[in-house]
């Protein structure tokens, strides 16, 4: 048994699809399917536009809605961005932070990832912040040294008081829709050392709470294995997501 009891998250990344008439048929196949799973707690990040659409679909279930970015700031001239106090008027509960695409497409920097960590947590959000590294940096053995680089900027000078409601997402960016999956040893070690990164900053007993999702390639045939480890504390899914009975049998798991 986990010393800590940390509860598993299974959070759903549904990227650039879906519209919202499809977000609500989604959630009405997955409820009868997940309607027992207790034990998890599941997110579901739609695109902007589906948020309203989900909300309301999952209205009276134990099922939360993020987003999947965000601004720091709470308002302004900022064509085209979103606001943390706009996710959570919007009945948004958590949010995805530093995801790796934003990172790749967006220019997304361990700078603005503080930014939007202390704005999602000072509006009530829970944060879900991606962390990982590309191949030729773990090939290159680089992996922990760029794990520790966007934890500690990250995390900055946040207090442990602060961070509570904080989940930290582990994506070896190599892996990310490429098919190819950490073993669950490796996925193990790299949150191992993430914990190590938290302890840090926040002290022991605030990184013992910490939950550190895996994302990367997680389908219904190898949640399974990772999810029995004990470090893995639940999972960041992309395209397995995108149907609600794949989505349910990780959950399940």
């Amino acid at each position: 048994m986990r010393e800590t009891m940390r509860k598993k998250l299974i959070a759903a990344n549904w990227k650039m699809h879906k519209t919202p008439n499809e977000a609500q048929q989604y959630v009405s196949a997955l409820l009868p399917l997940v309607h027992d799973h207790h034990h998890r707690e599941i997110v579901l990040c739609p695109s902007y536009v589906c948020i309203p659409a989900t909300v309301q679909a999952v209205h009276g279930k134990k099922i939360g809605v993020g987003g999947q970015n965000l601004f720091w700031e709470k308002d302004g001239a900022y064509t085209g961005e979103i606001s943390a106090q706009m996710l959570h008027a919007a009945g948004c509960s958590h949010v995805i932070i530093g995801h790796s695409e934003r990172r790749q497409y967006f220019d997304e920097t361990n700078t603005k990832v503080h930014q939007k960590l202390k704005a999602a947590l000072k509006s009530g959000l829970s944060p879900i912040v991606c962390v990982g590294e590309v191949l030729e940096e773990r090939e290159s053995g680089l992996t922990n040294d760029v794990l520790e680089k966007q934890c500690i900027i990250a995390f900055g000078s946040l207090s442990a008081a602060e961070v509570a409601p904080m989940v930290v997402a582990y994506e070896p960016v190599w892996a990310i829709g490429t098919g190819k999956t950490a073993t669950p040893d490796m996925a193990s070690e790299a949150h191992r050392f993430i914990r190590a990164q938290a302890a840090k900053a926040f002290g022991e007993e605030a990184a013992k709470k910490l939950r550190i999702l895996y994302g990367g390639s997680v389908k219904p045939d190898n949640a399974k294995a990772l999810m029995s480890h004990e470090e893995i504390d639940g999972a960041l899914v992309g395209s397995a997501s995108l149907d609600a009975e794949s989505f349910a049998k990780i959950v399940g798991y």
